[in-house]
Order: structure tokens, then sequence, then C-alpha cells
């Protein structure tokens, strides 16, 4: 059986990319930066973290 985990969504506005991620135990958040590689490293460590504290 699945089970979703988290929803992530990338958006780019003008010259900002913008990460939205929302999970059950995190909530919804939002990063923002002129760097993809730094909006997804970003979300990366974030959700690295609330999953190693979630187990």
């Amino acid at each position: 059986m699945e089970e979703t985990l988290c929803n992530v969504e990338f958006l780019k506005n003008n010259n900002t990319y913008i990460a939205r991620v929302q999970s059950d135990l995190g909530g919804m958040r939002e990063y923002r930066s002129s760097s993809f590689e730094e909006v997804l490293e970003q979300v990366i460590i974030d959700l690295q973290e609330e999953f190693e504290t979630a187990m």
C-alpha cells in the first residue's frame, strides 16, 4: 500500500525559484532563492531532518 509522505512543488517567478513543501509532520513551508540548486539543497536538508527525527 502506498502512502504519500510529502508534496513538493517547484516554481520559478522571474529570477526567483520557489519550493513549496507540505507534509503531515512539518506542515506547509516555502523556500526562495535566486539559485535552483540552493532551493533544492534546502528542501533536501529539511526533509532529511524531518524524516530522521520521525523514525
